[in-house]
């Protein structure tokens, strides 16, 4: 298993008679999301649910872990196909708070799943509609549904207020931190 990933198989319980909504997983992914950011990682967090039952949750681990793969996406889905013992993620849906980039949406075709639930779009990274749509691109062998936007504001907001932070650490610090920080 990962480190700062969970594996379960449990289902989200909205209260009596309440069907359960994308909103209430992306809430969940929000939850794996500040972990990340306690943890000193960029936050950003996911939730894998096959049917309704969650089977793996992550977050952001670059740092932590110095592997660029240690997306929070990448890390749950890897973890979700352990735990369903199958490399395909047939059923799966895959809820993160920042619109995948190239890498973890390729890993969404690779990996078959059936949907993907992201609430911030990411101008500079996104691959499933913002700057590439690999979700939809006929050249491969998979296609996915996509639903953008979920709990889009709350986030972003996350993520603006992680990125305030440091960069009012780093001035505190001066500018020969900075220089240090970024020349690797």
């Amino acid at each position: 298993m990962f480190l700062g990933c969970r594996q379960m198989f449990g289902r989200l319980d909205p209260g009596e008679g309440a069907a359960v909504t994308d909103e209430d997983y992306m809430r969940m992914a929000l939850d794996e999301a500040r972990q990340a950011a306690e943890e000193g990682e960029v936050p950003i967090g996911a939730v894998v649910v096959y049917g309704d039952r969650i089977v793996a949750r992550a977050h952001n681990r670059r740092e932590t872990d110095r592997d660029p793969s240690a997306h929070a996406e990448f890390s749950a889905m890897c973890a979700a196909a352990r735990v369903l013992d199958r490399w395909r993620l047939t059923g799966c849906t895959v809820y993160v708070t920042l619109e995948p980039c190239l890498m973890c949406a390729g890993l969404m075709v690779n990996a078959r799943i059936d949907r993907c639930v992201y609430g911030a779009p990411d101008p500079k990274g996104g691959a499933l509609g913002t700057l590439f749509d690999v979700s939809h691109d006929e050249r491969l062998n998979h296609e996915f549904q996509v639903t953008s936007g979920v709990l889009g504001q709350e986030c972003a907001d996350e993520l603006r207020s992680f990125f305030r932070a440091r960069r009012a650490a780093a001035k505190r610090k001066g500018p020969d931190a900075i220089e240090a920080q970024s020349c690797c």
